[in-house]
């Protein structure tokens, strides 16, 4: 691209400049790309895992209130309920803290469907062949009649993040093979992969129907018209990736203190701006995802770690800090395809609107892990 309009004045002008010319916001380096790479295939092992444990509660723990057994995927063993016990299992939980974020925070089209008359409509019905035969919970339901399509909006929810990591899933473990294959060999190259794959899968219909009694129920049909990108992709990079939750134990809850913005929009605690250090602290949530690609890192990444300063003993936080690194590619893509213009275009203006768009990109980031990162 040719620019045609000054240099930009923002403080983080350097970064603005290389993602205009076809940069990504982490720089490129062979060590990022091997970074990258490699922890985005152990994510995508977890992802798939993930997404198929939250699928499974959305339509096999319909309404079940105590569900036990949720994170079996409905295969309950010894052997299996031992090793849950004992932890050496994936931790789902993970999972559901960022369907809980996705949840609060809201956004798209997703959110926007759960409060009509048409959603009420279709989990009422659905809410009255399940407890057609449990007349404890009928009663229940009458005492508190905004309880239970409240438990079926979290489910709507468990469906819909479910669908995307479905897709993100294959979309980094195809990355791995390609790189393992020599088409990926730079920073760039990882972007323009996952912005293709984002563009390709944006129009993907998200639905949700469950079976009682034998019957289905549409909770969210095909007709609510929600798709994959606007409705799952771009809540999922706000509510995760930018705003979360403060973690308990790390930061102040003191309101008084205004030690936590009282405006949701406000938040900054999401993956892009959280500080590696704590993780590996208990009651740290992403410390339950890095311990779970921990074991399915690839052997060229994990030996960069081994040959680090500490070894193995500070692995977490090295997780954490590759994974940052993946998340603002990522972040990268999702910048590109929302560009008000191509970001190679030559015509002036479309620079300008270009520009304008990636300083307010700047804007939000400032505070978040990218300067560390350049």
């Amino acid at each position: 691209m040719v620019s045609l309009i000054q240099k930009s004045s923002h403080p983080l002008a350097s970064v603005v400049e290389r993602l205009e010319a076809g940069g990504a916001l982490l720089p490129e380096s062979p060590q990022n790309l091997l970074e990258v790479v490699g922890i985005l295939k152990s994510y995508g092992v977890v992802l798939g895992a993930y997404s198929r444990n939250l699928c499974y509660i959305a339509d096999h723990q319909f309404l079940v209130l105590f569900p036990a057994f949720k994170y079996f995927d409905g295969e309950v063993s010894l052997k299996k309920l031992l090793r849950h016990w004992w932890h050496d299992r994936i931790n789902y939980e993970f999972a559901e803290y960022c369907m809980k974020a996705m949840l609060w925070h809201g956004g798209g089209g997703l959110d926007a469907y759960l409060d009509t008359p048409e959603f009420s409509e279709r989990a009422g019905a659905a809410i009255a062949a399940k407890l057609s035969d449990n007349p404890l919970m009928s009663g229940l339901n009458r005492l508190f009649p905004e309880f239970l399509p409240e438990q079926v909006r979290v489910l709507a929810y468990y469906s819909g993040l479910g669908q995307f990591w479905t897709v993100m899933s294959a979309m980094f473990l195809e990355l791995s093979d390609r790189y393992d294959a020599g088409e990926i060999k730079a920073i760039d190259d990882v972007v323009r992969h996952i912005q293709d794959r984002l563009v390709a899968a944006a129009n993907i219909p998200i639905t949700y129907a469950v079976t009682i009694k034998g019957k289905v129920y549409d909770i969210i049909p095909p007709s609510a018209g929600l798709t994959f990108l606007p409705d799952t992709a771009l809540p999922y990079v706000e509510a995760v990736f930018f705003r979360s939750f403060p973690f308990f134990g790390t930061v102040s809850y003191n309101a008084q203190a205004q030690q936590i913005s009282t405006d949701q929009a406000d938040f900054n605690y999401g993956a892009l701006y959280a500080d590696p250090l704590p993780v590996g602290g208990a009651g740290i949530p992403p410390t339950l995802l890095m311990q779970d690609m921990r074991h399915y890192l690839p052997e060229y990444l994990h030996q960069i770690y081994r040959d680090g300063l500490r070894s193995e003993d500070d692995l977490r936080v090295k997780i954490c800090l590759s994974f940052q690194k993946s998340m603002f590619c990522v972040t990268t893509a999702a910048i590109r395809a929302l560009a008000p213009h191509p970001i190679d275009t030559n015509d002036p203006a479309e620079q300008q609107a270009n520009r304008a768009y990636l300083e307010q990109w700047m804007d939000r980031l400032a505070a978040s892990r990218l300067v560390t990162l350049q």
